[in-house]
C-alpha cells in the first residue's frame, strides 16, 4: 500500500510540475527566431520580449488560455492538499471524492486552455501588432506539456475517484 501511496503523490506532483512548467514557459509556439507564450512574444535573436496586452485582436482569446492555465494550476495544487488532509481524516474505505472533482476541475481547466489555443492559433499568430513576424512556425513543448498535463490530471482524477483507503 505504500508503494502505491509513494506512486499517486510521485504522479500527482508531476502533474503539477507539468502544469507550471506549460503555463509559465514562453514555448507555446515557436520559431526560428522567435518563441511566444499566453503571457508574451520574445525574439531570440535580440531577447526582446514584448508583452501580450489589450492592444492585441485575439487578446480574449489568449485571457482565456491564461485564466484557465492558472486556474488548473491553482486546483492541482489543491486538489493536492486535500489529498493529504483526506489521506489522515477519512476512515478505512471512503473514497478520495473531494480530490478527485478538484483534480477533475484542473482537468477540464487545462483542457479548456489547449483547446481554445489549438483553435484559435491561426488568428492569435496573424496578428500584426507582434513585434516580430510569428505566422510561420509551430507548436512548442509548453503546449504539449499542456497537454500531457491533461492526460495526467484526467487519468489522476479517475484514479482517486477509484482509490480507497485501506489498511
Amino acid at each position: 500500500m505504500l508503494i502505491l501511496l509513494a506512486f499517486i503523490i510521485i504522479f500527482h506532483i508531476t502533474s503539477a510540475a507539468l502544469l507550471f512548467i506549460s503555463t509559465i514557459d514562453n514555448a507555446w509556439w515557436v520559431g526560428d527566431n522567435f518563441s511566444t507564450d499566453v503571457w508574451s512574444a520574445c525574439a531570440t535573436n535580440n531577447s526582446t520580449c514584448t508583452p501580450i496586452t489589450v492592444q492585441f485582436r485575439e487578446y480574449q482569446s489568449i485571457q482565456a488560455v491564461q485564466a484557465s492555465m492558472v486556474l488548473s494550476t491553482i486546483f492541482c495544487c489543491v486538489a493536492f492538499l486535500v489529498f493529504i488532509l483526506q489521506l489522515f481524516r477519512l476512515k478505512q474505505g471512503e473514497r478520495f471524492v473531494l480530490t478527485s472533482i478538484i483534480q477533475l476541475l484542473s482537468c477540464l481547466c487545462v483542457m479548456i486552455a489547449a483547446s481554445i489555443y489549438t483553435d484559435r492559433h491561426e488568428e492569435l499568430h496573424k496578428s500584426t501588432e507582434y513585434a516580430i513576424e510569428v505566422s510561420e512556425g509551430q507548436y512548442g513543448y509548453s503546449f504539449v506539456l499542456a497537454w500531457i498535463a491533461f492526460a495526467f490530471t484526467l487519468i489522476s482524477g479517475v484514479m482517486y475517484l477509484v482509490l480507497r483507503k485501506r489498511k
